[in-house]
């Protein structure tokens, strides 16, 4: 029961609720995911976990209860192909379909289908390499928003890596003008007890320190900060600034010239397909002998050996000692975890290691391998990119976004294509909200490490890193 007073204020509170919603940047769209798989999985609990409403498809009943009692979604057993079940699933009004079933073929169709029956975009993954060069000829006459392959996407990451051996993760801006570079700081290294303004004033000026990831824990540092042995930093700037940094802190900056990749997987594929075309000498072990003939033939400049990539004395043969890269890509998490540990105590490797499987990420942290990548990870990052890009916005879009340590922070990249309350106006003068920082500014074609003078103008690319919180349109990094 209300008392005389109470409509009143009730609805007052509902207007300032609904106001704050609207101007708040919050934005949820209905989304429809067909394969609830180990990577279906991975893209609805992301999607979920920011906000939107998400109906999942798959076949198999055991999926969709999986999905259904962690994620607290709706879910569909059926084929996502059907009309019939893409009509339960609310396909007329969804915004958005993405289809990543285990057949490429199905996710086309699935993605046709869906976009004649409503007026969604689509996402299809699209993993065989047979189709890597007709991919623009898919988006164009099936009208998707994006194709995605994790496997070579996964690639891409892990040969940037390799041509900046120092660097554990790097994430490009700017249409890769801007970079930012992660690396993790040793016992024996230059930054160990150093503070913040030390670095800018005797390192580099021009290169910004963004991010410290201590224990778990992303913070955002001020001059004072100091950093630790086992802290991982990330840094933005230009290429050849990050060279000159990591050139000044002893810390390897030439590509690698050979590489070692444990499996023969799509991964190893694509992965070896960049390196031998950036004149890497490549060599892959691969146990299965019908797969090595058929990367022999689709890669005839690399060295493929017929072996199995967990026997010691198979990787010393075949050269892990004197090697300078080594990928572990084979299909189990526990095999690429042991091999990296092997190798990371005979070889000087830059090692990268694949791991599918996030359940069990402290466990890894404790490991401390050098470089993790995974795919799950990798693809639901690109299509939240998309989606967060989506937002309509007369400001600003989001042009990149990449997570940082599970989530906790985020790196966006913001094109500003209209005056606003955050341009012509002097950055220290904005009244920006904690744990935000306004890492760099690309404009006609010059990077800008902003100081307090400098401000935000139509047209710019602005990078800014975001911790515990997220943000779909740059207005929201001012306080209310």
């Amino acid at each position: 029961c209300l008392k005389d007073e109470q409509p009143f204020y009730i609805c007052y509170n509902a207007y300032y609720i609904l106001m704050i919603y609207f101007l708040g940047g919050f934005f949820h769209m209905d989304i429809i995911v067909v394969g609830c798989g180990k990577v279906g999985f991975t893209i609805v609990e992301q999607l979920s976990n920011e906000g939107h409403n998400i109906v999942a498809i798959d076949e198999r009943p055991e999926c969709i209860d999986k999905v259904k009692e962690e994620l607290d979604v709706m879910g569909i057993v059926g084929n996502g192909v059907s009309y019939q079940v893409l009509m339960e699933a609310g396909i007329a009004t969804t915004d958005l379909l993405i289809s990543v079933t285990g057949s490429d073929e199905q996710n086309l169709l699935c993605c046709l289908i869906a976009k004649k029956t409503g007026k969604c975009q689509t996402i299809a993954r699209v993993r065989n390499p047979v189709y890597s060069k007709e991919i623009e000829f898919f988006k164009n006459e099936f009208g998707l928003a994006m194709i995605i392959n994790p496997e070579y996407a996964t690639a891409d990451e892990i040969s940037r890596i390799f041509q900046f051996p120092s660097a554990i993760k790097i994430d490009p801006f700017a249409g890769g003008k801007v970079e930012m570079l992660h690396f993790r700081i040793t016992k024996n290294s230059r930054l160990n007890g150093e503070q913040v303004n030390s670095i800018r004033t005797h390192i580099n000026k021009n290169i910004l320190i963004a991010a410290v990831d201590r224990n778990d824990h992303i913070i955002i540092p001020n001059g004072d900060f100091t950093f630790q042995e086992n802290d991982t930093v990330s840094i933005i700037g230009k290429r050849r600034e990050a060279v000159d940094f990591f050139k000044k802190c002893g810390l390897i900056t030439n590509p690698i010239k050979s590489a070692m990749i444990a499996g023969g997987g799509k991964i190893s594929y694509y992965l070896a397909r960049n390196l031998l075309r950036a004149g890497v000498n490549v060599t892959i072990i691969e146990i299965d002998q019908k797969r090595c003939e058929e990367l022999a033939e689709l890669l005839p400049k690399a060295t493929i050996i017929c072996g199995d990539a967990t026997d010691q004395c198979v990787l010393e043969q075949e050269g892990l000692l004197k090697t300078q890269g080594f990928a572990v890509l084979t299909g189990l998490d526990e095999e690429n975890i042991l091999v990296t540990l092997y190798a990371r105590n005979n070889s000087d490797a830059k090692i990268i290691t694949k791991i599918n499987r996030i359940n069990f990420t402290s466990v890894i942290n404790e490991l401390h391998l050098d470089c993790v990548v995974n795919p799950r990870i990798i693809m639901a990052d690109h299509i939240i990119r998309y989606v967060r890009s989506s937002k309509k916005s007369d400001e600003s879009n989001v042009e990149n976004l990449y997570k940082m340590k599970e989530g906790k922070a985020e790196a966006l990249e913001f094109i500003i294509k209209e005056r606003s309350a955050i341009t012509d106006i002097p950055l220290k003068e904005l009244q920006i909200k904690d744990n935000i920082l306004i890492c760099s500014i690309y404009r006609n074609g010059e990077i800008i490490i902003p100081s307090g003078q400098d401000t935000i103008q139509v047209g710019d690319s602005v990078v800014i890193i975001v911790a515990n919180k997220r943000i779909s349109n740059i207005r929201e990094i001012l306080r209310s």
